[in-house]
């Protein structure tokens, strides 16, 4: 494995606009390569002058004790990245289709778990500890963020497919959920949030990952019925952008991290996107690095609470969650992880596409 990472991260964006490239060509409309291209340029313009701002605010990331003793000396590290991807995703994806409310949605709901992880990134700063808002009090914005946006699609009867409350599946079968839409929902924001979050934790991971995701619901918003859905999949295209774009000051070894501000951001508007264009089944298959991700730490967390002996002292199914650190922990260097689990990302996107619902 080079330890000039910057070959890696080329290769994955020229590879994902070669994708959308074809995806254009074959549907005769510049609907994916356009904004990707843009959103990535913009992004990686913006990183160059935001980069030393963030050094100069001294802005520094505070590296948990309790994780792999190897990442200590990422100290420092800018962070709070998030604040120059994620508004150029949002705007150059709104631009795609202005008059369609639910890109405004989309970008309303992103917008604001950025805001949030940014209060959470700053707390976290100003008190030098790698803890900024309470758990139960970032969950409370989030689910109120969430709550919101549901409404707002309830409300415009955009939650499900021809009937409200449907959930489309391989094979032409539909799941018809009537109201349980709603905590399912909330759920796929919260879960899809936080997954990403806990992504964020060795360089590139989380970008990379991202940036997939989102090219691969664009494909298949691209691909499904007649017309597809180029609007979202414009959308979800420029916010591929974005994130290749950061990847380049991301990579190993980052420059700047996108911390909270940025991962939360990530995994609302992947919950966003689905939920109003009908993909949660393809967000599950195309997210599923992020979905393994948070369950390594459910797993984890469960069984060292389960096992515990009267010492206090549990068992642990992985070297260390989430499951990132456990192949970390087990000799895989640090971009060997990152690259197998873009790798996973693509082989998803792949599986996706092919059992499209």
């Amino acid at each position: 494995m080079p330890s000039n990472s910057r070959p890696l991260a080329l290769l994955l964006g020229i590879l994902l606009f070669g994708v959308a490239l074809a995806s254009d060509v074959l549907s005769q409309a510049p609907q994916l390569s356009v904004p990707l291209l843009v959103a990535a340029l913009v992004s990686a313009g913006l990183g160059r002058w935001g980069y030393p701002k963030l050094r100069n605010l001294k802005l520094g990331q505070v590296i948990r004790a309790e994780g792999p003793q190897a990442h200590l000396s990422k100290a420092g590290t800018p962070t709070m990245g998030g604040l120059l991807a994620v508004p150029v995703g949002v705007i150059v994806g709104g631009l795609v289709s202005p008059s369609d409310p639910r890109l405004l949605a989309v970008a309303a709901i992103t917008l604001a778990t950025m805001a949030i992880g940014a209060v959470d990134d700053w707390r976290s700063l100003t008190r030098g500890h790698n803890t900024g808002l309470s758990p139960r009090g970032k969950l409370l914005l989030q689910a109120l963020s969430a709550g919101m946006f549901l409404a707002w699609a309830a409300w415009q009867q955009l939650l499900g497919g021809a009937h409200p409350g449907d959930i489309a599946l391989p094979l032409g079968w539909v799941l018809p959920l009537g109201l349980l839409i709603w905590p399912l929902g909330l759920f796929v924001f919260l879960a899809e949030s936080n997954a990403t979050n806990l992504s964020d934790g060795l360089d590139g991971l989380a970008a990379g990952c991202g940036a997939i995701g989102f090219s691969g619901l664009g494909l298949q918003l691209m691909l499904r019925g007649h017309e597809g859905d180029p609007a979202m999949a414009g959308f979800c295209a420029a916010m591929a952008g974005t994130w290749l774009g950061f990847l380049l000051w991301n990579r190993h070894k980052a420059r700047m991290f996108m911390g909270d501000t940025g991962s939360l951001a990530m995994g609302a508007s992947l919950a966003g996107v689905s939920l109003l264009s009908n993909s949660l089944w393809p967000l599950l298959l195309m997210g599923g690095v992020f979905l393994a991700e948070s369950l390594s730490v459910i797993v984890q967390v469960w069984v060292f609470k389960a096992t515990k002996g009267p010492d206090g002292v549990g068992r642990r199914v992985l070297r260390m969650a989430p499951l990132h650190h456990h192949f970390e922990l087990g000799g895989a260097s640090e971009q060997q992880v990152v690259v197998g689990f873009w790798a996973l990302s693509l082989l998803l996107v792949v599986v996706g596409l092919v059992l499209l619902p």
